[in-house]
């Protein structure tokens, strides 16, 4: 015997070699997790988009590039679901609010939320070693990463929550999504970091740095330069913020309580007068068709600005046996003029997928009804404001959604309403408020924003904050309605250019990929 392993015999397999090989697998996972939540700091609130672009840099630069596709797919689900973990943690928030009963399951949801966001990633990686070859490779994983991205909005009916591109808001680049919307600016941020990837050379590479600098330069500076806007209207609006913790909101006597806090905040005088009050997402203790004295108390609140003041408010209502989250608008005569009912509902935590099909028509309204569910709207609607103009209003998680934004007439204006005391105090609804900025510089449209616990705010039509209420804060914000810019590029055409150059890419790729391996 000698001191040396002994090897398997006929030439099999040493194990120790394979459980190196393992080991040194696992190790490269971890780290590309690592990047991933490196990634994750360029996400409201912290919003160190360098990092985002650091991280990504080195992910590029570690690759693999004569790895199997497999190989390529692992590397990039594992760099995903750290990115995604990091991102979507303050989905746990909502399990915390009766922890006794749901806190068990708050692990379980990141994980499988963050892994399943992270198959996009993976999905791409895996094209792009099999489309692409060399450090062609990288172009190619570009042009998948976006595609993905894009199509994360729409799959499963979409979830377009931390794309790369959220990073930038807040800073001068964002202005890019006029005309080509959060995908371009995911593509922006991912070319940045690619660029010295794709040298061969220290020179070469040292030289694409460069390149990315003056790229993210140059387009900084001319953010920086669209500053102008219209004056804003002469009508002055009110965003009423009641501050009600989820979890004390339904308690005891705090229903009521709440409710008195927003009439007082209605009602405070204000020189010059509010021509529009909001109130936010089901910010009322009653159903709509259930109110008793509720609304014509609303109405003297409101009164007291003047006989055309309008109030905003999201209510609950009931109709034929369904339930739906709704924004509806009343005039001083306690009378409801206008209700837009929410259509995109959230998976799971609004309704249960497929229980029409599952059960029929005539028992999902019960369902819906028994696991306190809510039906889909009929889709986007204008509401008329009189010489407010015409209002497109958004229900919370609606606002994530840009393709929300094109499906009436162009309005004049947004409306959101929203309970971002689900997201807790952390970093959900920093993020939920950026999104809506995003929106405003894509349509060339202001927002007005009505958050229950906050941040409530005023965006004018470059995505800039006129106004805001802090997260936690009570009160509310009067301000001027901001104007509208004439209609984007991105308000004609959408994701449509990039969709077009994003499949151009990825057919060049595997055209090359074709010619490579045939030797044509």
């Amino acid at each position: 015997m000698t001191g040396n392993s002994p090897r398997p015999p006929n030439g099999g397999p040493d194990p120790e070699r394979h459980g190196e090989r393992r080991f040194a697998a696992w190790t490269a996972l971890l780290g590309y997790g690592a990047l991933g939540a490196i990634m994750a700091a360029g996400q409201a609130p912290v919003g160190w988009w360098w990092a985002t672009i650091a991280a990504l840099l080195v992910m590029f630069c570690a690759l693999p590039l004569q790895a199997m596709p497999r190989s390529w797919g692992w590397r990039l689900w594992a760099a995903g679901t750290g990115y995604f973990a990091a991102s979507l943690f303050w989905i746990v928030e909502p399990f915390f609010i009766e922890p006794e009963r749901h806190g068990w399951m708050a692990p379980f949801a990141l994980v499988l939320m963050a892994g399943g966001m992270a198959l996009f990633w993976a999905v791409a990686g895996w094209m792009a070693a099999r489309l692409g070859h060399g450090r062609g490779r990288l172009v190619a994983l570009v042009a998948a990463l976006i595609t993905l991205e894009l199509l994360r909005g729409w799959i499963f009916t979409g979830f377009p929550w931390a794309m790369l591109g959220h990073v930038l808001v807040g800073t001068p680049l964002m202005q890019l999504a006029a005309f080509a919307g959060a995908g371009g600016l995911s593509l922006l941020v991912v070319v940045v970091a690619v660029l010295p990837a794709l040298g061969r050379s220290m020179p070469q590479r040292g030289g694409a740095v460069l390149a990315s600098v003056a790229l993210m330069g140059t387009l900084w500076v001319w953010g920086s330069t669209r500053t102008d806007l219209p004056a804003p209207a002469d009508h002055v609006v009110r965003l009423a913020q009641p501050n009600a913790p989820q979890a004390e909101k339904w308690q005891g006597d705090n229903p009521q309580r709440f409710f008195n806090r927003l009439l007082d905040q209605t009602a405070a005088p204000a020189s010059p007068a509010p021509a529009l009050i909001v109130w936010p997402e089901t910010a009322v203790p009653f159903f709509l068709e259930y109110a008793g004295d509720g609304l014509a108390a609303m109405a003297q609140a409101a009164h007291e600005h003047g006989p055309d003041t309008l109030l905003g408010f999201g209510v609950q209502r009931y109709d034929d046996g369904r339930y739906y989250n709704s924004l509806a608008i009343l005039d001083i005569t306690a009378r409801v003029t206008q209700v837009y009912d929410k259509h995109h509902l959230v998976p799971f935590g609004e309704y249960v997928p497929l229980s029409e099909f599952l059960l029929g028509s005539g028992l999902a309204g019960f369902a819906a009804q028994v696991l306190q569910g809510y039906s889909p709207g009929p889709g986007p609607a204008l509401l008329d404001f009189g010489p407010l103009g015409h209002a497109l209003p958004l229900i919370c998680y609606e606002s994530i959604f840009p393709r929300h934004l094109r499906g009436t007439e162009r309005p004049d204006w947004v409306l959101q309403v929203t309970n971002d005391a689900w997201f807790g105090e952390m970093t959900g609804p920093f993020q939920h408020l950026a999104q809506a900025r995003l929106r405003a510089v894509e349509q060339g449209l202001p927002v007005l924003r009505s958050a229950n616990t906050g941040v409530s705010a005023v965006i004018d039509a470059r995505g800039g904050l006129v106004a805001e209420l802090g997260l936690g804060e009570t009160g509310f914000l009067d301000a001027p309605l901001p104007a509208a810019l004439p209609p984007t590029i991105y308000a004609r055409f959408g994701d449509v250019p990039l969709w077009g150059a994003l499949l151009a890419m990825l057919g060049t790729m595997a055209a090359l990929r074709w010619r490579h391996r045939t030797g044509a």
